[in-house]
């Protein structure tokens, strides 16, 4: 993951903690009964779990969407180098073919001329 992605889900993490202590102190000083106040606190838990689940979810999502993303442009990039270095490659040897054919007619030449 991404350091970007670490922060990200490190403030989504605290900012979920600090909303979850602040309804429990919120519910546990309110003039209600110790009954109907666990049950409001067990149904606030339950709806923070879920939106947690949701959060994760869309993190998740995104960080899967963005390892395809890079994914696929290294692998396009890659294939790009190896292209162009093929390309140089053929083309360099190409021109040491020609060279190469072009001196050795060149010391035939000499040779010729020698025996003469």
């Amino acid at each position: 993951m991404s350091k970007n992605g670490k922060n990200t889900a490190g403030i989504l993490a605290g900012l979920l903690a600090g909303a979850a202590a602040g309804v429990i102190l919120g519910m546990l000083y309110a003039p209600e009964e110790g009954k109907e106040t666990r049950k409001k606190i067990k149904d606030k838990a339950g709806d923070l779990k879920d939106q947690a689940k949701n959060k994760y979810g869309e993190v998740s999502e995104k960080v899967k969407d963005q390892y395809s993303n890079i994914s696929s442009t290294f692998k396009d990039t890659a294939s790009n180098v190896a292209h162009t270095v093929k390309d140089g490659y053929d083309k360099y040897k190409d021109q040491i073919v020609s060279k190469t054919a072009d001196v050795v007619k060149d010391v035939e030449a000499e040779l010729n001329d020698l025996k003469k």
